[in-house]
């Protein structure tokens, strides 16, 4: 059992949990644990195999109890106590949760009042009318409810990038590994980074390409093989995703390579100018008549073709290819640039680890600073914190800071944009904090005008440093809600207040074509991981590659700037 599938189970867990009106601390426990697994840069399995239950309760946010059910399923790929809550309440927890408005407690009462166990009956019971009948329910509750549904419907069949993205590099470490491969690489919108994937793609180029197949089809995680061939083999594994591996000559690997990474638009595009210059260009290499030319590396396509390399995150035809023939494509900021996180949440709040904890973990990603932003009063649910533990956690922060070397802790908070613009923390305490981000958290769904006007006042509070998350979509959950993004990121310009890319997987917030008119308005960006343990930090990749595939450069970006710059430049010094 691998990680995703044990966090799975600790979730939905979480959720049945506060469907039996469990206390809080208990759901949020392992809603915490589930985080943490997820987030894992090593395998589950690996890390018992290590050091056993001790090992286990090391993992944030894991206690001796959440530890022993994770050994259970590590050891029977079962879990008596998941089991038990299953049969009690016979619902689908995972796929109803999926619907935007309907959490545990909804499940529960649609459950209780018309049977509803799964995103097929309630589809049906809102087609035909009945959920608007329940006391606490209404027209509105329904309409939404449906409109749920057909956004979750439209983003079946793909993966969140993080959550797809470990797997992919796995499997591409394990195929490079062995010695009849010369080299093994995940291609398609996989190395485009794109925020979800539809399946992953690998090259491989090796003399024996048999045996390659042989070893791919029986991989552990291989549940169904659609088709074995000679050089292609496809096969389905546990998580769902379809898997393709292609064995190719070593003489056509970058063209292969260029082909298989797309973007479609992108390919044809290189086509085209292919045939201009009396060419043919496949995924078997660049042809003058019948005669190969090149295609043994992409840089080698590309420059017969008389264009600059395109850096794959950027392949969408969204005028690449012409930057690249005038010498003009961006300096893309680089995945080992940033030297800060500005975002990061501690056990304060809704965080697992304490604060010098995550200090040491952002020393130990390579990090030079990171600001604590835990949340605000407003978003209750959290514990978030009033003026007075504001000032009681900068203390703490103070005393961190005099006990480490080589990371530097800013004082922070994640504030609450009020319905009406307003903050929830007055200017007095902000104006002792060293970053200020706001954020929205809850009436999603007010007017455009309104929600523009709205994001708009609180960034126009003097002492707002970053736009937290600005649309507040979760990718296959929520989308984002209706505002004006043009108008927020000419704000934004004009007040100074810089807007963030969220790494966290489910966000990827701001999204690509947002960080591309962010960039070419002239506002500034910045990449945090929205840490909530010691093991997010490694999310930070996603939101580089979020801020590459939107074209930002390191100029771009204020936490790719050393410290001291970074504070001048976010107070506008």
């Amino acid at each position: 059992m691998k990680n995703p599938e044990v966090a799975r189970i600790l979730y939905n867990i979480a959720i049945y949990m506060e469907m039996q009106g469990e206390m809080v601390f208990k759901v949020r426990a392992y809603e915490k644990a589930a985080q943490s697994v997820e987030a894992l840069g090593e395998d589950v399995n690996e890390i018992y195999g290590k050091g056993g239950m001790k090992a286990l309760e090391e993992i944030p946010g894991v206690g001796k109890s959440i530890a022993e059910k994770i050994e259970e399923l590590l050891k029977t790929g079962k879990l008596k106590y998941y089991e038990a809550l299953k049969k009690k309440i016979p619902v689908d927890v995972e796929g109803l949760r999926r619907i935007e408005g309907i959490g545990p407690k909804t499940i529960l009462a649609l459950y209780k009042k018309l049977k509803i166990k799964n995103i097929e009956d309630l589809e049906k019971a809102a087609k035909s009318g009945k959920i608007r009948t329940l006391e606490g329910f209404g027209q509105k509750s329904e309409e939404n409810i449906l409109k749920g549904i057909e956004f979750m419907k439209r983003s079946s069949g793909r993966y969140v990038l993080g959550h797809i993205l470990p797997l992919g590099k796995e499997i591409e470490k394990r195929l490079a590994s062995l010695e009849y491969v010369k080299t093994a690489i995940v291609a398609g919108s996989f190395r485009r980074r794109k925020e979800t994937i539809g399946d992953i793609d690998i090259l491989v180029v090796s003399g024996e390409p048999k045996k390659v197949m042989d070893y791919f089809v029986k991989m552990p995680e291989v549940i169904n093989v659609y088709g074995k061939g000679e050089t292609k083999s496809t096969v389905k594994l546990e998580n769902g995703i379809d898997v393709d591996v292609r064995v190719v000559e070593e003489k056509s690997y970058g063209a292969a390579l260029n082909y298989f990474t797309g973007s479609k638009d992108h390919n044809i595009s290189l086509r085209r100018i292919a045939v201009e210059k009396g060419l043919k260009l496949s995924e078997y290499g660049l042809f003058k008549k019948q005669k190969f030319v090149g295609g043994r590396t992409e840089e080698e396509v590309y420059k017969i073709l008389g264009l600059r390399y395109i850096e794959p995150e950027i392949r969408e035809n969204t005028g690449e290819i012409e930057a690249s023939k005038k010498g003009a494509l961006p300096k893309l900021i680089g995945y080992s640039d940033l030297k800060g996180d500005l975002q990061t949440q501690t056990s304060w709040t809704d965080g697992s680890d304490t604060i010098e904890e995550m200090a040491l973990a952002a020393k130990k990603t390579g990090l030079e600073y990171i600001a604590i932003t835990d949340h605000t009063k407003a978003l209750a649910m959290t514990g978030g914190l009033d003026e007075s533990k504001i000032a009681k956690q900068g203390k703490e922060i103070d005393k961190v800071n005099e006990k480490l070397e080589g990371i530097k802790i800013l004082k922070g908070a994640e504030v609450n944009i009020m319905k009406d613009g307003h903050l929830d923390i007055s200017d007095k305490a902000l104006s002792q904090l060293d970053i200020v981000g706001a954020a929205v958290h809850s009436n999603f769904n007010l007017s455009r005008e309104d929600q523009t006007k709205r994001i708009i006042s609180a960034i126009s509070n003097e002492h707002v440093d970053i736009l937290f998350h600005p649309t507040g979509r979760i990718i296959q959950k929520r989308e984002p809600y209706d505002a004006d993004i043009q108008k927020i990121i000419d704000a934004a310009k004009d007040t100074g207040t810089v807007l963030e890319i969220d790494a966290y997987p489910d966000r990827l917030d701001l999204k690509d074509e947002h960080v591309k008119l962010a960039v070419s308005s002239g506002a500034k960006l910045c990449i945090d991981s929205d840490a909530h343990n010691k093991n997010h930090f490694r999310f930070l990749e996603f939101g580089i590659a979020q801020a590459r595939r939107g074209w930002a450069e390191k100029k771009d970006v204020i936490n790719a700037l050393p410290l001291g710059k970074m504070l001048k430049m976010i107070k506008g010094e």
